[in-house]
């Protein structure tokens, strides 16, 4: 990604209704397969019109002959002399359903296409199931990110560049649908360049120049506040936490304006962006403190989300506002137990350095409220208490509750998996502070996630519907591949901010 070519470039997607008629021996088909209904569970070709018989059958004979069964995720390779590809990948969707999930299949598309294997090109039935969680999940599981590997070490092919989605009738919506999921896909691997940058090349200059070149190829109106003019309008959360580093902080907004009429809504988004946390004089341990790369995760989702939004033409206002610092230990670090000033004037006590993101986003959120917004969505790596909570995988959601209930919702149809959590009112006595009007943590060991929620939610203007998604651990895999998810950024909660935004433009 440079700012000549920001974003990440996908594969080229082809939407047909029939296999090619040449002979393509270094292209791949992928077919899914079901568990045979016979007591042996002998691993069947989903039924489409793209097979004939012949061919169905040599795929089925040579996975009996290799022992598939056709279950989830299991991935058989095998030739089928008669078809016009190298090889065959048959993809195990489990038991044969009558409804298949989206996810199930963009599930399977990612896995099918981590087994690809140095394969340039594709073609795939599983897009007569779902067209688009196919072509979402084949460039997701295809991602690679390689861009600090010497020749030693870097793939010596180009990965997935092109992939054929066949689909029976390709004269109606498909070849939208098709584009849709492109672009939904290309904004969750641009999420996960940025995440995947290593703090030596993303610092919050850096990441502010990518923000702005990403939006002006989007055509978006952007605006970039640096250090000096974040202190004089303000801003102190973020003058605070960048204060520590060499690299002074950034905010960054991004403006689609894309309303029809005033009855069209307004969105706010708004996400963290540290490009790395030391956690400043209250420091972490050593150990997997480099994860922390990960913690302007949530900056990366908002940037990438309304570059989409553009790139689809939706038609509401979706504005980002998004804080960038690094948080440093340094001889000009904030302490614990200094006071600073959040932009709008609320005091906050700092009685814990590594509770940093709560303070530049509530910079962010005054500032984006100041919009007069319907909605606010922030998401951000905001605690670990999210990960103790929920796991690795699923967002905590906090919230007005109507608001909350509804990203919750639809993060779980996008296979996000989100799960709506509460704002008890008696957490907020825990943030009383003895010399100012807030402390940023509190003195309890539980709740860790909903006090940082409940913190945020002082920041609120009244009347707006919020949500505040958690994404700790979602937005960085720790461990390995899965899915179409591959080790390092995943790019969540991209698709759950950007089903919100759809959502918003249809129902309002």
């Amino acid at each position: 990604m440079s700012p000549a070519n920001p974003g990440y470039q996908a594969p080229a997607v082809t939407v047909s209704s029939s296999l090619p008629k040449r002979k393509a021996d270094k292209t791949v088909l992928i077919v899914p397969v079901v568990s045979g209904g016979d007591d042996d569970g002998r691993a069947t070709v989903v039924a489409n019109p793209f097979l004939d018989a012949e061919a169905v059958g040599e795929i089925e004979v040579a996975l009996e002959s290799l022992g598939a069964k056709g279950g989830p995720d299991q991935v058989t390779r095998v030739v089928a002399p008669s078809l016009p590809v190298g090889s065959v990948i048959a993809i195990g969707l489990g038991k044969p359903r009558e409804d298949w999930p989206s996810d199930l299949i963009r599930r399977a598309a990612g896995v099918a296409a981590r087994s690809l294997n140095g394969t340039e090109a594709a073609i795939t039935t599983l897009s007569d199931i779902d067209l688009e969680a196919a072509v979402e999940g084949l460039i997701l599981g295809a991602y690679r990110f390689s861009d600090f590997r010497s020749d030693k070490t870097a793939p010596k092919d180009k990965g997935l560049r092109d992939i054929t989605a066949l689909v029976a009738d390709t004269k109606g919506k498909a070849k939208a649908q098709a584009q849709r999921a492109t672009n939904i896909a290309t904004a969750v691997a641009t999420a996960r360049d940025l995440v995947n940058t290593p703090p030596s090349h993303l610092f919050p200059d850096e990441f502010a120049k990518r923000a702005k070149a990403l939006g002006e190829a989007a055509g978006l109106d952007v605006e970039v506040l640096d250090d000096k003019t974040l202190a004089k309008e303000g801003y102190g959360g973020v003058v605070g936490v960048g204060k520590g580093s060499s690299r002074p902080p950034r905010l960054v907004r991004l403006a689609h304006r894309g309303a029809k009429n005033k009855k069209s809504k307004k969105v706010a988004l708004v996400g963290k962006g540290i490009t790395f946390d030391t956690g400043g004089i209250s420091i972490k341990p050593a150990a997997n403190m480099h994860h922390m790369t990960s913690d302007m995760g949530g900056a990366a989702a908002v940037i990438a989300t309304v570059v989409l939004a553009a790139k689809q033409k939706l038609p509401i206002d979706v504005i980002a506002t998004v804080p960038m610092a690094e948080n440093m230990p340094s001889a000009t670090a904030q302490r614990p137990g200094d006071v600073l000033t959040q932009y709008g004037g609320i005091t906050v006590e700092v009685l814990n350095t590594d509770a940093e993101g709560r303070l530049i986003l509530a910079d962010a959120i005054v500032r984006a409220c100041e919009d007069d917004p319907d909605y606010l969505i922030e998401t951000s790596t905001l605690t670990g208490a999210q990960t103790v909570a929920l796991g690795a995988r699923t967002p905590g959601v906090m919230g007005s509750d109507e608001f909350r209930d509804r990203v919750a919702a639809l993060s779980q149809e996008v296979g996000e998996n989100a799960w709506p959590m509460p704002l008890p009112d008696e957490l907020k006595d825990d943030l009383k502070s003895t010399v100012a009007d807030l402390a940023n943590v509190s003195g309890s060991r539980y709740a860790g996630m909903l006090v940082a929620g409940t913190y945020l939610r002082e920041f609120v203007a009244d009347g707006i519907a919020w949500a505040h998604i958690d994404v700790a651990a979602p937005a960085y895999n720790s461990g390995g591949p899965w899915g179409y998810t591959g080790k390092g950024g995943t790019g969540v909660p991209t698709r759950t901010m950007f089903a919100v935004l759809e959502d918003i433009a249809q129902k309002g």
